[in-house]
């Protein structure tokens, strides 16, 4: 099975106690989004950061990577759409366990952005031993019927902009209505005048989140 790189920005302090994935979107890598570290760290100095790149390369940028095709921006199926979706989210779970072997679950938290948010909300809930919890940016909840067999029911923060022309912002009602009918604890912030990408306030939210999470 295909193994998951990418950058990682260890603890500051030299003594990691926890860990933040950072799961980008389509068409990016985890470059894009390592740089979310930058102004965290200085609040989070026990943190390691990694950005794994999706596992497929991007068929619209040859540059970057997907985590499953989208037919209406690529021309794909919506079977092949589906068969992405499925074996990224089977890589993303062997990348979760490898990454267990130096962070327990709880003390790991999954912060995604548009196709990381829909891969992070997919794959979260399937774990045995629950997250710290899942921050999703401008994404959606893939396939909510499947929340029936969730694992585990980790915390979860969803955040998106009104202005989003990419993932529509009635998206977040949307998921976090189907989360909530299965008992998860589900918070929601919408970013005023924000299109699709992470703004300051959605940003110091989640710092807020993760300190709540793991202090």
């Amino acid at each position: 099975m295909t193994v998951l790189t990418g950058p990682r920005r260890d603890a500051a302090s030299g003594e990691a106690s926890a860990l933040v994935i950072l799961l980008h979107g389509f068409g990016a890598d985890g470059n894009d989004l390592i740089g979310l570290a930058d102004p965290l760290v200085p609040h989070l100095p026990n943190v390691t950061f990694v950005a794994p790149n999706a596992p497929q390369k991007c068929s619209g940028n040859p540059m970057g990577y997907q985590w499953f095709p989208i037919p209406w921006m690529d021309g794909s199926s919506e079977a092949e759409m589906k068969q992405g979706f499925e074996t990224s989210s089977a890589i993303l779970n062997s990348y979760l366990d490898e990454m267990a072997k130096e962070f327990p679950a709880d003390r790991t938290i999954l912060v995604g952005f548009s196709q990381g948010t829909m891969m992070s909300l997919h794959v979260g809930p399937q774990r045995a031993n629950q997250l710290a919890g899942i921050i999703g940016f401008s994404g959606r909840l893939m396939q909510p019927e499947l929340l029936a067999d969730a694992k585990s029911k980790p915390p979860i923060q969803l955040i998106h902009g009104d202005s989003d022309q990419v993932v529509p912002p009635n998206s977040m009602p949307e998921a976090e209505s189907a989360l909530k009918s299965r008992g998860f604890d589900v918070k929601t912030h919408l970013s005023r005048g924000v299109a699709h990408g992470i703004a300051p306030d959605g940003l110091q939210l989640a710092l807020k989140r993760i300190h709540g999470w793991i202090s």
